[in-house]
């Protein structure tokens, strides 16, 4: 094995451009995908059964799909369309669709929103009912026992699933590598493999990197987790 290739300067930026985009995409997705999370959680726990259906269906879809299948749709299909390529150059927002990094990151962000959003309803719906009827006793509208009682509370319940989500997008964002000119971490390992045919090399270094940001990450979250479900620890006789 031939580790002083990788360690040379060319090689540890190229590394270094690919771990940054990497981190943009990971952090812009979740950014969006949370927030658009948060509206998909509501619409599957409202009244109106109509609404339900329709967040349900794109939940299952996302779900029931695999990303590079959604990737591939976005950047192959919707960004290839004629209607679109002739307005890309002038017309807002389908000037968007000639970046790849934009393409990768809707992509990323409709799948991470589709998993977010039910794992946001599901913590809503193990609210307790006595802290829903104590706000109301307290005067408070429906609006503030949502943003003041429901919410917290459902962040706080989400923290553990989310971490996995969270890791989960990490890895996937490999994916960006199958769309050309995104040089992510895994892209810059293939071309230093294709240039120097090291795989081991190139690619052990590239899963080194992942594992280190899994590790702060899984760090990061539970320091979350004691800080905001401390009172779900077990308590000491």
């Amino acid at each position: 094995m031939n580790w002083s290739v990788i360690f040379e300067p060319a090689q540890l930026q190229l590394y270094a451009e690919g771990l940054l985009t990497t981190l943009k995409l990971l952090l812009a997705s979740l950014a969006v995908g949370g927030v658009l999370a948060v509206g998909l959680a509501l619409a599957l726990n409202s009244r109106w059964r109509w609404l339900r259906a329709i967040v349900g269906s794109y939940t299952y879809v996302i779900r029931g799909t695999p990303l590079l299948i959604q990737v591939y749709l976005i950047y192959y299909g919707l960004a290839q369309l004629d209607w679109i390529q002739a307005r890309w150059d002038e017309v807002w927002p389908w000037t968007w669709f000639k970046e790849a990094f934009f393409c990768a990151l809707l992509a990323f962000a409709l799948n991470t929103a589709g998993y977010t959003a039910e794992i946001i309803a599901g913590a809503m719906r193990q609210t307790p009912y006595g802290e829903i009827e104590a706000a109301r006793a307290m005067g408070m509208s429906p609006q503030q026992v949502l943003w003041r009682i429901i919410m917290p509370g459902t962040l706080r319940r989400s923290l553990p699933a989310y971490s996995n989500e969270v890791v989960m997008m990490l890895h996937s964002t490999s994916l960006a590598s199958t769309v050309p000119a995104m040089l992510d971490l895994t892209a810059a390992a293939s071309r230093v493999y294709s240039d120097f045919y090291l795989p081991f090399e190139a690619y052990l270094f590239a899963a080194a990197i992942y594992l280190t940001i899994t590790f702060a990450l899984v760090g990061l979250f539970r320091l979350a987790e004691r800080r905001f479900l401390a009172h779900l620890a077990p308590r000491r006789a």
